[in-house]
């Protein structure tokens, strides 16, 4: 968390022109020209934004399933979400960005650093790198911040396999748009493997899976790292129909063993339909749809009382949800199984 918060810092003062962004400049070189720093180019007007997510919420069951650390999850008035966003252009060749929110959680008030990111503005041949605090760009949900959830709560399927936060943690990613003749692009990233965003793999010591106790396991190799590969493309099928499809997956270490490992595989789609005629967008309909399995290779267990041996453990599940967008109001259905 102390290093989230320096780096969000140090992002914050970038994007304010408090710290200057020189360091950045003295290291990049074009294959064809020389670029010599610039002088006076940071900015002091960042853009800024406060985004709300509050609910009121009534079940019949006193414990209903809603997991998701920003699902309205008892009864009452709740506030699921406060997101404060700075971003700017630091100059020709960055862009900073840092999403700090605010919560309450059993009475008690918290500030978390959700992402905070420097990204490249110039790089050649479509590429772009991130380096940060951020989301893992798995699937279609994960890496969305609340406030633009489609529902109020999370899907099911994400909180199983990624924790109620959403899988994010300190790393790098690199992405390329290839070149074809449509909408192509290649997402790489390496991030940390620990911590309370990341369930399904290192997690936080004493914390349990299937009734093993999660481990300290330090960084040794890359392989105590986690790695994600990620395909996505995008086109028309008609004037007033577009589709988005992708392909993730992810592979990392988990904390039920010093040799364990997980794996997770997902696919998704996203079609929306608009009239021609459309007002500002309105009207729409929008089909989602998600599906994900894991492989998780519990380790073997030495105990007197209760021993146990390697296992491996495989979920699956998935959602499908449909939004219609109507004279600037929308309503939704939804299918979601694990």
């Amino acid at each position: 968390m102390l290093r989230s918060i320096v780096l969000s810092t140090l992002i914050i003062g970038s994007i304010f022109g408090i710290i200057s962004p020189s360091f950045a400049q003295e290291s990049i070189a074009s294959p064809t020209r020389e670029v010599r720093p610039l002088r006076g180019v940071q900015s002091f007007t960042p853009e800024i934004s406060l985004d709300g997510l509050f609910s009121a919420a009534a079940f019949s069951d006193p414990n209903p399933l809603q997991f998701g650390a920003h699902d309205p999850n008892r009864r009452g008035f709740i506030v699921e979400n406060l997101e404060l966003t700075l971003a700017s252009n630091i100059d020709p060749y960055f862009r900073g960005e840092a999403h700090l929110i605010f919560g309450l959680e059993k009475g008690e008030s918290f500030v978390e650093v959700e992402e905070a990111t420097l990204t490249t503005r110039a790089l050649p041949y479509g590429l772009q790198i991130t380096g940060g605090q951020f989301f893992t760009q798995f699937g279609r949900q994960n890496p969305r911040h609340p406030h633009t959830w489609d529902f109020a709560d999370q899907t099911i399927v994400n909180t199983l396999m990624f924790g109620g936060d959403g899988l994010r943690n300190p790393g790098v990613q690199i992405s390329a748009l290839l070149p074809l003749p449509f909408y192509v692009e290649a997402i790489g990233s390496i991030q940390n493997a620990e911590g309370e965003t990341a369930t399904s793999f290192l997690f936080i010591k004493d914390e349990e899976f299937a009734g093993r106790k999660i481990i300290v396991r330090d960084i040794k190799s890359p392989r105590d790292l986690l790695y994600l590969g990620r395909i996505k493309t995008g086109f028309d099928l008609s004037e007033t129909v577009s589709f988005v499809g992708g392909v993730s997956t992810l592979s990392g270490p988990n904390g039920t063993g010093e040799n364990t490992a997980t794996r997770i595989h997902g696919a998704d789609l996203f079609v929306k339909w608009r009239p021609l005629n459309a007002d500002h967008g309105w009207p729409f309909v929008t089909l989602q749809a998600e599906a994900m399995q894991r492989t998780y290779e519990a380790g073997a267990v030495a105990s007197t009382t209760t021993p146990m041996s390697n296992e491996v453990f495989k979920n699956d599940g998935h959602y499908i949800q449909v939004l219609y967008g109507f004279t600037r109001s929308a309503g939704e259905l939804a299918w979601r199984q694990v």
